[in-house]
C-alpha cells in the first residue's frame, strides 16, 4: 500500500508509466545497457534453442496455409539482441529460410555481430505477410497503477526515482473505463491494479503490421477471472526479483492482461499446450536407446529435461500465448 503523502524523494513523483518509460528506454535506461536483457533474466529464448524450433516450426506451418509465398515475414518483437530471429532462421529448411524476410523490432541499438541477413528496425515493417512473435514483449510496455485511496476512491499511483509511492488523482476517461471492463476493483482500501490500455493499443498495432498472417504475443498472464488483488508490478536485477525502482538499474515489469488484448478470431493457450502442438514434449526417451546408442540417448535426456522446463507447470509453461490470425487460419489449431 501507498502512502498518502510522498516521502524522502527530491524529484517530482509521477505515474508509473512515464517513470518506467524513462527507466527502461530512455538514454541511460535498462534496456540500452550493453549486456542486454540476457544479463538480467532468462526467457524461454535463453533456457534451450527447443523454443526456436518451435517458433520456425510455426513459421513453416504458416507458410503452407498462406500457400508459401514468394516472401514471408518473421518480425520479432521485443528483439533483446536478436536472439530468437537467430534461431528461427537457423533451425528453417532452406526452401522456407531462403524466402524469409527476417526483422528483430527493439529499441536499442543493433547488437554487433548480428547476422546481416536480419534487419534491425525500432517498428515492424508496415504490410507485410508473415509471423509477427513477441516473446515477452508486452509486459515490458510501460503502463499506470491504480490503488484504492481510504475513502474508496481509485487512484493513480505516483512514484519517484527512489521507488517511493503516493496517491495522485482520481483515474478518470479511458483508463477508468478499461477498469472498468478488465479489471474492476472492489472498495477495500489498497486493493491495486495495473491499467493495461496501453498494452492493448501497442498490440493492436503491432498486429496491424500484418497484411496477412499470424501474430503471437506470449507472456506472464492473467485473466478477468483471475487478476492478483495487489497487481504484479516487480523488477528483476542481474537474475533476481528486486522493488521496483524507476531509475535504470532494473528491469521493471508486470503481467499482462492479455485477454484484454485479445481481438475477434484469438485464442488464448499455455505455453505447454503451444509447445506441445509444435512437437516439443519432456518425455523421457525409451531406455532401450540407452543401450543401443548411448550417446544418442545423453542427447535426447538433455532434450528433453529443456523441454520439461519449457512446459513446466508453475513456471514457463504456465505462460500464455495469443494468437492473433489476420486473414489466415490459425496453422497451430488447424487440423
Amino acid at each position: 500500500m501507498t502512502n498518502d503523502k510522498r516521502a524522502g524523494d527530491t524529484a517530482a513523483p509521477r505515474g508509473w508509466r512515464d517513470a518506467a518509460e524513462t527507466a527502461l528506454y530512455g538514454p541511460d535506461g535498462f534496456y540500452r545497457r550493453p549486456e542486454g536483457p540476457a544479463g538480467h533474466f532468462r526467457t524461454s529464448v535463453h533456457a534451450s534453442p527447443l523454443y526456436a524450433d518451435a517458433v520456425a516450426r510455426l513459421l513453416c506451418r504458416l507458410d503452407a496455409a498462406l500457400d508459401h509465398p514468394d516472401e514471408i515475414a518473421f518480425i520479432d518483437m521485443g528483439a533483446g539482441r536478436g536472439e530468437l530471429t537467430a534461431g528461427v532462421l537457423a533451425a528453417l529448411p532452406p526452401e522456407v529460410e531462403a524466402r524469409v524476410r527476417a526483422c528483430a523490432v527493439e529499441r536499442a541499438e543493433r547488437p554487433a555481430g548480428l547476422d546481416p541477413r536480419v534487419e534491425w528496425r525500432d517498428a515492424p515493417p508496415a504490410g507485410v505477410t508473415g509471423l509477427l512473435f513477441a516473446n515477452e514483449w508486452l509486459d515490458n510496455v510501460p503502463l499506470d497503477v491504480a490503488e484504492v485511496a481510504a475513502d474508496g476512491t481509485v487512484r493513480r499511483v505516483l512514484v519517484g526515482e527512489d521507488g517511493t509511492e503516493s496517491l495522485g488523482g482520481p483515474v478518470e476517461g479511458r483508463d477508468a473505463r478499461w477498469l472498468d471492463r478488465w479489471w474492476p476493483l472492489g472498495p477495500e482500501p489498497g486493493l491495486r491494479a495495473e491499467i493495461g490500455r496501453p498494452r492493448d493499443e501497442a498490440w493492436e498495432g503491432a498486429v496491424a503490421a500484418l497484411e496477412r498472417g499470424l501474430a503471437v504475443a506470449v507472456d506472464y498472464a492473467h485473466s478477468r477471472d483471475d487478476r492478483p488483488p495487489f497487481g504484479t508490478l516487480t523488477g528483476f536485477r542481474a537474475g533476481r526479483e528486486t522493488a521496483p525502482v524507476p531509475d535504470g538499474s532494473c528491469d521493471i515489469t508486470a503481467h499482462v492482461a492479455l485477454d484484454a488484448c485479445a481481438r475477434e478470431g484469438a485464442a488464448l493457450l499455455t505455453q505447454r499446450a503451444a509447445l506441445g502442438a509444435l512437437g516439443v514434449s519432456g518425455g523421457r526417451p525409451p531406455l532401450t536407446l540407452a543401450s543401443s546408442d548411448p550417446a544418442a540417448y545423453v542427447r535426447a535426456l538433455a532434450r528433453a529435461g529443456e523441454a520439461a522446463e519449457l512446459t513446466a507447470p508453475g513456471g514457463l509453461g504456465d505462460f500464455g500465448w495469443l494468437l492473433q490470425p489476420v486473414g489466415a487460419p490459425n496453422p497451430l489449431l488447424a487440423p
